[in-house]
């Protein structure tokens, strides 16, 4: 089997992207109770800035993403409700601390405690962590935060299958991912399975270029097993007359053409940030930075 190009093992991205994309779909997917709280008329808002301050470079840990977002509460009139969402990739011991640590740290900040969720990805089916605690001479302290496991979810597969929610998808793409590491047949047809998935279900081009980035990024494969793959991908979205991803994809293809034309790179990418085309396959297409896309994109804003 051929080598595989970039292990891409920081997912910190596209997790990041997807939640903010579709929070709202994770939310009432994995947390429904706390998200029947929120009042999703009113706007949301991504504190990015505000948890960098609060959680330094050197204590990334084995995450995917975190996130530290602003809603109002349902009925609640002005009442803001903070929510501190780590979506976490590894076992280890020292998460639950973490997770108190921000707590104290959010709190400290906006003088209000945030409503902590975790997000379990691993393949450890005994590790559950949901509290931090300790007792001392005559103190004692107890925290506790919600937590979701993805790999219960293999056991309620029927249930992801029947699902309209978006992030279903998602659940079901970081399950099989995990699955089909040493399986790289199975991986592709996956891949290709839950790509279809997104047609059939009904989801918008937007919506479907912004998953598919996802699915693309964490399931990896192999030059030759990539080029059958999206072979196989043309031919179905040509049968169904939805050139939404080979039509982002053919630009790469085309790119040797323009590749020293920048304005021409620019202007192409404009047009597909205006699409709502995730960044990542924009810059796989253009051959411009993330970053370069990112600044663009806020200018567009």
């Amino acid at each position: 089997m051929a080598k595989k190009k970039n292990d891409r093992a920081d997912q910190d991205s596209p997790w990041k992207r997807i939640l903010r994309f579709n929070f709202r779909a994770a939310m009432e997917f994995l947390f429904p109770a706390i998200a029947d709280e929120i009042d999703w008329t009113r706007p949301i808002e991504f504190l990015d800035k505000e948890f960098q301050q609060l959680t330094p470079d050197s204590e990334v840990g084995k995450r995917f993403a975190d996130q530290l977002v602003r809603v109002y509460k349902k009925g609640g009139g002005s009442i803001i409700l903070l929510i501190h969402l780590e979506v976490q990739a590894e076992p280890e011991t020292i998460f639950p601390e973490r997770m108190f640590t921000y707590v104290i740290r959010i709190f400290d900040y906006f003088h209000q405690a945030p409503i902590s969720l975790a997000v379990l990805c691993d393949s450890d089916p005994d590790w559950r962590p949901d509290r931090f605690g300790f007792v001392t001479a005559g103190s004692s302290l107890e925290f506790n935060f919600t937590s979701v496991k993805l790999l219960d979810y293999r056991s309620r597969w029927d249930e992801l299958e029947a699902s309209d929610n978006i992030f279903a998808t998602v659940v079901m793409t970081h399950l099989k991912a995990q699955e089909t590491k040493r399986n790289e047949p199975a991986r592709k047809q996956w891949k290709l399975t839950l790509i279809k998935r997104l047609y059939e279900r009904g989801y918008d081009r937007s919506a479907i270029l912004n998953l598919f980035a996802f699915v693309d990024w964490i399931m990896i494969l192999s030059d030759e097993a990539k080029l059958s793959f999206w072979q196989e991908l043309r031919t179905y979205e040509e049968e169904r007359q939805m050139p939404y991803i080979t039509s982002v994809e053919q630009i790469g293809y085309d790119r040797g053409e323009v590749e020293g034309k920048k304005k021409e790179r620019q202007s192409i990418a404009l047009n597909l940030l205006r699409q709502g085309v995730a960044v990542e396959m924009i810059a796989q297409a253009t051959g411009l930075t993330v970053t370069q896309l990112q600044e663009m994109q806020v200018q567009l804003n």
